[in-house]
Formats: C-alpha cells, sequence, structure tokens
C-alpha cells in the first residue's frame, strides 16, 4: 500500500509547506495535535533526487520543505495554514533570519485544488488581519515532486537540541509556538 492509499484508508490528508530551514517547520508541527507525520524534503525544483548540499548551493531551485500529514477531523487545513503563517516571516522573498536563498522562501506547494483554494482564503485571511506588517510574498504553486531529505535530517531538533543552530533558532520558536497554540499541542 503507497502512502496514498495509507493516507486515504485513515482520512488523512497532507501538505507540503516551506518556511526557511525545514527543521524549524518540522519541530513546531510534531507537537500539534492531529499531526500524524512531518517528513522534511526538498520540492519545487527541476532536480531529480537532489542532495542536502545541491539544495543550499541554490542551484536546483527546491525549496526546503514538510510534508505535514494530519486528521482533518482533529485539525483543518485552515489551522494548520494559520500557524504556517505565524511561525515563519512570510513577507521576506527567500529568507528567513539569517538563512538567505531561495531554499528558505516561503512556499505552499498544494496537492489538489482544495488545498489551493484553502490556502488563498488563509492568505487572504493573513492579509486582511495585517498579521504581518508587510505584504505576504509566500509563492503558492502545485506539488510536483518531493524528494525526502536525508535520513540526518529527520526529526532533527529532537535528535540534536544541543546543537548550537537548535538551540539559538529553532528553541525559540518552537517556545514561541507552545505559548500561542498551548490548547492546540499533542501532551
Amino acid at each position: 500500500m503507497n502512502e496514498t492509499q495509507h493516507n486515504e484508508k485513515q482520512n488523512l490528508e497532507t501538505v507540503t509547506l516551506g518556511g526557511g530551514c525545514f527543521w524549524c517547520l518540522e519541530a513546531v508541527y510534531v507537537e500539534l495535535r492531529g499531526v500524524e507525520k512531518v517528513a522534511s524534503g526538498y520540492a519545487g525544483g527541476h532536480v531529480k533526487r537532489p542532495t542536502y548540499r545541491e539544495v543550499c548551493n541554490g542551484a536546483t531551485g527546491h525549496a526546503e520543505v514538510v510534508q505535514v500529514t494530519f486528521d482533518p477531523s482533529v485539525i483543518s487545513l485552515h489551522d494548520i495554514l494559520r500557524v504556517f503563517f505565524t511561525i515563519h516571516d512570510p513577507t521576506t522573498l527567500n529568507r528567513q533570519g539569517a538563512d538567505v536563498g531561495t531554499q528558505y522562501r516561503s512556499i505552499i506547494l498544494y496537492h489538489d485544488a482544495t488545498q489551493q483554494q484553502v490556502a488563498r482564503e488563509v492568505m487572504d485571511e493573513m492579509a486582511q488581519q495585517r498579521i504581518w506588517p508587510n505584504p505576504l510574498v509566500t509563492e503558492l504553486a502545485p506539488l510536483g515532486d518531493f524528494y525526502p531529505a536525508e535520513e540526518y535530517h529527520q526529526d532533527y531538533f529532537a535528535r540534536n537540541p544541543k546543537q548550537p543552530y537548535c538551540q539559538v533558532v529553532i528553541a525559540p520558536k518552537v517556545a514561541k509556538f507552545r505559548k500561542q497554540y498551548f490548547q492546540q499541542l499533542k501532551r
């Protein structure tokens, strides 16, 4: 049984999101109630099976992304995307903090027309509410190929909490997320 058949059997949905370093997004989404799986990887580029080094060089066109598999009876795509727009800065083109390059762009790679519509709705909502002082630059595009990142990138924050990048960049984002979304955490 492939992943799509497995998701359909359990009524799960998957969305692909990029908002800077995939380690940061993964660290947040794994704690969200209703999220069944988060996989770090690469999407939105033109090279088959890119490596981390190739993606970091910026020549493949890929973004660092996470595929978030969730149970829509527990958490809606609207809420998954609302979290997305609060855990990264969707107003900086090809940049998140000190991470600079197209691989760090803000991007929603929708899997179907319904996801595309929901993404547009949430993007409009964010713009109307002026959550961010500047306009959104988040790219909205259909998902092409998704390539899982190398194994050492999966569960990176959980496996490397003492690593300096984790302590300085990821831990504060996770703490802010936990405070803001306390009612929606798994534990």
